[in-house]
C-alpha cells in the first residue's frame, strides 16, 4: 500500500482535536487528514494503452454482456472479438452489438481452442461447471484470463488453475466485483489507514431479498447444488473474499450452520399446484408468484431470451412459464440451496467475524459492521458512518450505485490495464489473493454438512503464492 493511503500522527491527532461538537465532518476534509486519496473511483497506477486489448467472450449470458458491455463504452481499451455461445439468439445478438466476424462466432467454448490464437485473452463468464476445462485449455494456449466467480466448483479444481496459471504466468483476473466498489474500496482504505485502530471483529449479512432467492437458487440455474455449486461459494464467495480482505489476516477456523427450511414440499399450501399457470388457487396471494414476478410486474425477464418485438413479449412470457422451471411452483422443485444459513470465523490474530446470509429479507445490498479498537464503523453498501470512541462523532459517507456498488466496469478497467501492461499488480482480485476465498467456502460447506470446526489450509507454495 502506497505511503499516501498511510494515516500520519500529526492528522491523526488533528482529526481528535477537530472531532468536537455534533459537527459532521465534509468527506474530503476527512480524507486529507488521514492521507487518504479521496477519489476512490480510478487506479492512480492507470497509463493509456498502446492499443486496445483484444478479447473472446464464453459464455454470452447475463454476466457475458456486463462485462462484454465495457467496450461498447471503451472501445479503446478493449475490443471484443470473438464469442463462443451455444444458445443462437444470445449468439447472434452479441455478435452483432460487438460487430464479430462471421468465422469467430462459436456454438461451444471447445471450438474457440481448435483455431489459431487470435485474440490477448479470454472472458470465461459460462456456466459454474463450465469454468475449469475451458479456463485451463486457455492457459495452456497463452491467453490471459477473466474468470467470473466462483473460480471452479471444486476445491481440486480451484488448486489446479491456480497451478496451471502459475505454470503458464499467464493473467488470470477473478470477478470479485466487490472490492472494486466505492463503498469497500473506501472502507479498506480506512481500515490500512488504522481509522478505527485494530480491527477487533466484524459482522456481515447478505440479504439476498426474497424473490432473488426464489429466482436464482429456487427456480434458477442456481437451484441445486449437486449440478452447480453450493450456495455459499456460488454466491457468497463473493462475501467471504471481501471479509478475508478487509481482515488483511489468514482464516485459521470456520463453523457454519444452516438448511432448507422453507422452500420444500412440506410448506407447499393446500390448493397449489405444480405451475404458477395450472390455476393455482393461492397464486396471487403468493409472494413467490411466477405470473406475478415475470408476467404482471416484468422482472428479471433477462433469462427469457425475449423477442425484439414488446408486444410479443405477453405470449412469449406464458409460454416460458409453461414449460421452464421459472414457471414452477417454488415449493415443488428439486432445490436444495439452503435459505439461510450463518458462518463463524477465526483469523489470525483472533479476529473474528460472522457471516449471515439470509434468503427472507425485502431489501438487498450487504450490511457491514466492523469493529475496531478506537471505533468502528456500520454501513450498507450505498452509506456507512465512522464512529470516534474518543469524541463518540461521526464521519459519514454515501454513493448510490447499481447491485454490485458499481464494482463492474471498475474491475473491467482495472483487468484491462493489467492485460494490456502486462501488470498483475493492477488488480484486487487476481487468482492467488481469490483462492482463499473460496477455500474458506469449502471449509464452511463441510462444516454445514458434517456439523464440525473446520481449519482452512492452504498448501506451503500456496501461502507463498497469498
Amino acid at each position: 500500500m502506497s505511503l499516501r493511503y498511510l494515516i500520519s500522527k500529526r492528522n491523526a491527532l488533528r482529526f481528535l482535536r477537530l472531532a468536537t461538537g455534533s459537527f459532521l465532518f465534509d468527506w474530503k476534509e476527512v480524507a486529507a487528514m488521514f492521507g487518504i486519496k479521496h477519489d476512490v473511483y480510478e487506479n492512480p497506477l492507470h497509463r493509456p494503452l498502446e492499443k486496445p486489448v483484444t478479447a473472446i467472450i464464453l459464455g454470452a449470458g447475463n454476466r457475458g454482456n456486463v462485462y462484454g458491455g465495457y467496450s461498447i463504452l471503451h472501445p479503446d481499451e478493449l475490443q471484443i472479438v470473438g464469442v463462443a455461445e451455444p444458445n443462437a439468439l444470445r449468439n447472434e445478438r452479441f455478435s452483432s452489438m460487438h460487430n464479430i466476424e462471421e468465422s469467430k462466432r462459436f456454438t461451444s467454448w471447445e471450438k474457440v481452442f481448435e483455431v489459431d490464437k487470435f485474440a490477448d485473452a479470454v472472458i470465461i463468464s459460462t456456466p459454474d461447471n463450465l469454468h475449469t476445462e475451458p479456463c485451463l485449455r486457455a492457459l495452456e494456449l497463452g491467453y490471459d484470463i477473466l474468470l467470473e466467480k466462483p473460480i471452479a466448483p471444486t476445491e481440486e479444481e480451484c488448486r489446479a488453475i491456480l497451478a496451471k496459471a502459475h505454470e503458464t504466468n499467464n493473467i488470470v483476473g477473478v470477478c470479485h466485483v466487490l472490492r472494486y466498489a466505492p463503498y469497500f474500496r473506501q472502507i479498506k482504505e480506512l481500515l490500512n489507514a488504522n481509522a478505527i485502530g485494530k480491527v477487533i471483529s466484524v459482522q456481515h449479512m447478505e440479504p439476498i431479498e426474497h424473490i432473488h432467492m426464489s429466482h436464482s437458487y429456487v427456480r434458477g440455474n442456481w437451484h441445486n447444488s449437486k449440478k452447480t455449486a453450493p450456495i455459499i461459494l456460488a454466491k457468497s464467495c463473493h462475501d467471504t473474499d471481501i471479509i478475508r480482505w478487509l481482515i488483511d489476516q489468514q482464516t485459521e477456523q470456520i463453523q457454519c450452520f444452516g438448511n432448507l427450511s422453507w422452500f420444500n414440499s412440506k410448506n407447499a399450501p393446500e390448493g397449489s399446484t405444480h405451475r404458477c399457470t395450472d390455476g393455482c388457487k393461492i397464486e396471487h396471494e403468493c409472494p413467490y408468484s411466477a405470473l406475478q414476478i415475470y408476467h404482471r410486474d416484468k422482472k428479471r425477464l433477462y433469462v427469457f431470451d425475449l423477442p425484439e418485438d414488446k408486444d410479443e413479449w405477453e405470449d412469449a412470457i406464458l409460454q416460458q412459464l409453461k414449460t421452464t422451471d421459472y414457471g414452477r411452483c417454488v415449493y415443488r422443485m428439486d432445490n436444495d440451496q439452503p435459505d439461510h444459513l450463518t458462518i463463524n470465523m477465526r483469523f489470525k490474530q483472533n479476529i473474528t467475524a460472522a457471516f449471515s446470509m439470509e434468503a427472507f429479507t425485502s431489501y438487498e445490498g450487504r450490511r457491514t459492521r466492523i469493529m475496531g479498537s478506537m471505533g468502528d464503523l456500520v454501513g450498507d453498501m450505498e452509506t456507512f458512518a465512522m464512529t470516534n470512541f474518543q469524541t463518540g462523532k461521526k464521519t459519514m459517507w454515501s454513493l448510490k450505485t447499481d447491485s454490485h456498488g458499481g464494482g463492474d466496469h471498475r474491475l473491467m478497467k482495472d483487468w484491462v490495464q493489467a492485460v494490456g501492461h502486462q501488470d498483475p499488480s493492477m488488480l484486487s482480485s487476481g487468482l492467488d489473493v481469490s483462492v482463499e476465498s473460496h477455500l474458506m467456502a469449502f471449509a464452511a460447506e463441510r462444516s454445514r454438512l458434517n456439523n464440525t470446526i473446520e481449519p482452512v489450509t492452504l498448501m506451503k507454495k500456496e501461502l507463498a503464492m497469498v
